[in-house]
């Protein structure tokens, strides 16, 4: 039995669409006439993420019906956008959701280590349909996600504490992606020396 392939423009747009969706919540969020900047921005965070909270539940239930799977890391950061999400709307504070990013990354980053400290690499156990490499190579790319994955939590830490929420914004919505794209295609060396080759 084959298994089913994935869509990869139905995956890139579960992955990116709720992100995306944040954005546009945020920009076009209804705010008090004569409020302060720091009144809107906080108006249109709250709003946002009362709307990224269920499309980010809606797009893992409509991986689970199409997959019949769910991926870990969908999961993990479906559960720390509710915990954070709900927090942010609850207490009506901004903090929360700008520390997202933080506790995920440190979250993954923080996993991969402890398996590197265990000898193995978790990624493998994510990522091992979609690249056949050898165990050196799943080492090596393990530590360097793990690295780039608390890198990214410096980074955002960074942004959300010295700068406005709409930049905060515009750095998780574009930024963080398209620095994980570009680490991603940084590794392509990587993949081609250790690449398991298809004796077929």
């Amino acid at each position: 039995m084959t298994e089913k392939k994935k869509n990869p423009i139905v995956k890139l747009v579960l992955e990116i669409g709720p992100i995306m969706v944040f954005f546009l919540a945020y920009r076009l969020a209804p705010f008090p006439e004569g409020a302060s900047d720091d009144e809107r921005q906080l108006a249109q965070v709250i709003f946002a993420t009362g709307v990224f909270v269920p499309i980010t539940l809606i797009a893992l239930a409509y991986s689970w019906f199409v997959n019949k799977h769910l991926p870990k890391m969908a999961v993990i950061t479906a559960v720390i956008v509710v915990v954070f999400g709900g927090l942010t709307i609850w207490l009506q504070d901004a903090t929360f959701i700008k520390m997202k990013p933080t506790i995920l990354y440190l979250a993954f980053g923080g996993a991969l280590g402890f398996g590197l400290l265990r000898g193995q690499s978790y990624l493998r156990y994510l990522m091992g349909d979609m690249m056949p490499l050898q165990d050196e190579g799943w080492m090596i790319f393990t530590k360097r996600f793990a690295l780039f994955f608390f890198a990214l939590a410096v980074v955002n830490e960074l942004v959300w504490r010295n700068f406005d929420t709409d930049t905060w914004v515009t750095f998780k919505t574009f930024f963080l992606p398209l620095a994980t794209f570009g680490f991603i295609m940084s590794q392509v060396g990587l993949f081609s020396k250790y690449e398991i080759k298809d004796e077929e």
